[in-house]
């Protein structure tokens, strides 16, 4: 079996590459030359655990090619993956399909026989019927193509598992005979018991945005809990830990910090919405998710200044962490992206720190000064924020961070320290959704009163 990706992006390359860990043949298609002649050097222009050492294992075993070349990769592929973006546009944030559309006319003129052309990009309800459209206008007059939708269930710095152990694989059709080919495709996950959805190419597309949109909605729910948390006392992450044991409700998702980020959930959200809007099916849940989340970001800049005493003019504020969430180089919509800004505006200095997203970020952000050391940025600093929580922020010397301190104030906007112990050190700190003390501090009837 043989399969094409166009494009070579997040979801192209982590799944053409997984695809080829499944022992088949697949090409990698990108209009970028630039890009191309990287990836053949074996250099990745993501970073995502896992996925270097596979490109190349898959590269040395002849089964993973890359190319600029679409026509002859078409010709020869049983199934054609478009993996392409599909950015908000700037006018009304609906899903900009341009690029799909484009490559489904390019598909349908080159190829040959029968094949099956699968959207593997995040599209809206509809999607699918489009492409078929167009494709039905370009094709040659002997060439049979059935469409599919296939939508990917991949999480940033998880994506390799994700892809090689889902919890669900989804296949939108109205052809049998194009299921039983992604079927084919799918067969190392079929034989372990994989659950298929097979569906209707709507359906197939909605599943796609309604998952995203209800993770988002977890999100925004236990964030809300934290500021009610707040306000009364209670904390956050017993109310989290409690009703994540019920298993009608689950655990993920349910972690209080300054608001989801990505290329996935704001633009997927603001998609929805959109979508709604359009059929006449307001989506006015998820809409008031994404004003929340839009305020929450805005929220977390202004506790930063509220720690400070009101006022972070002249202040240094040094950042930990600027990726949308550990393990991705990927700041899209990131929390740090609408933070940093802000305290700037309030006329702070902001010195930052990120293992693996400072290029990334420095082409969004202005006037920052980026650290290689976590521990610089609270070199004489006014305050230390903590926006990401990478692993190795976890384990930091506090003591030695406070001692390098003008001021020793911290905002954990991820909760990853305790409370008692940063008191101990000296440190006004900040969290989410959490009394000023810890479980010791505590009593069976309730949380004691701290003044």
């Amino acid at each position: 079996m043989r399969l094409t990706m166009v494009g070579t992006g997040y979801v192209g390359l982590v799944s053409g590459t997984c695809f080829a860990e499944f022992g088949i043949d697949v090409t990698c298609v990108d209009k970028i030359e630039d890009k191309i002649t990287r990836l053949k050097k074996g250099e990745i222009p993501i970073f995502e655990p896992g996925l270097e050492d596979l490109v190349a294992k898959q590269v040395k075993a002849g089964r993973l090619h890359f190319t600029t070349d679409l026509a002859d990769s078409v010709k020869n592929a049983d199934a054609v993956f478009i993996a392409v973006g599909t950015p908000p546009r700037e006018s009304d944030g609906h899903a900009d399909l341009k690029y799909v559309h484009a490559a489904a006319k390019e598909i349908a003129e080159l190829a040959e026989g029968y094949t099956v052309v699968v959207t593997k990009s995040t599209v809206p309800v509809g999607t699918a019927r489009e492409v078929e459209a167009i494709i039905a206008k370009h094709k040659k007059p002997d060439a049979i193509i059935d469409v599919c939708s296939n939508p990917e269930f991949l999480r940033e710095g998880a994506a390799v598992n994700d892809f090689m152990r889902p919890d669900r694989v989804v296949i939108g059709t109205d052809s049998d005979r194009a299921a039983a080919v992604l079927k084919e495709v799918y067969r190392p996950l079929y034989i372990n018991e994989t659950p298929m959805v097979i569906t209707t190419p709507e359906t197939s597309e909605i599943i796609k945005y309604a998952a995203n949109a209800f993770l988002a909605t977890k999100i925004t729910f236990i964030n809300e809990i934290a500021n009610l948390c707040e306000a009364s006392g209670a904390n956050v992450q017993h109310v989290a830990k409690a009703i994540g044991l019920d298993g009608r409700i689950g655990s993920k998702f349910l972690h209080a910090g300054p608001g989801y980020g990505g290329s996935c959930f704001p633009k997927d959200t603001l998609a929805l919405t959109q979508t709604g809007q359009l059929l006449n099916a307001p989506q006015t849940i998820v809409e008031a998710v994404v004003e929340a989340n839009k305020n929450r970001q805005i929220q977390m800049a202004e506790r930063v200044i509220a720690a400070c005493g009101g006022s972070v003019k002249g202040m240094k504020i040094g950042v930990l962490g600027v990726a949308f969430k550990p393990n991705t180089d990927d700041v899209r919509d990131a929390p740090a992206l609408t933070i940093i800004p802000l305290l700037q505006e309030a006329g702070a200095h902001v010195i930052a720190h990120d293992p693996e997203a400072q290029e990334e970020a420095d082409k969004h952000l202005k006037n920052v000064t980026w650290v290689e050391n976590p521990y610089d940025v609270s070199s004489d600093a006014d305050a230390v924020v903590i926006v990401t929580e990478w692993n190795e922020y976890r384990g930091l010397n506090m003591a030695k961070i406070a001692d390098q301190m003008k001021v020793k104030r911290l905002v954990d906007m991820r909760n990853i320290y305790k409370p008692d112990l940063m008191r101990e050190l000296g440190f006004h700190y900040v969290s989410i959704g959490r009394p000023d003390v810890d479980a010791q501090d505590q009593t069976q009837g309730g949380l004691k009163k701290v003044s």
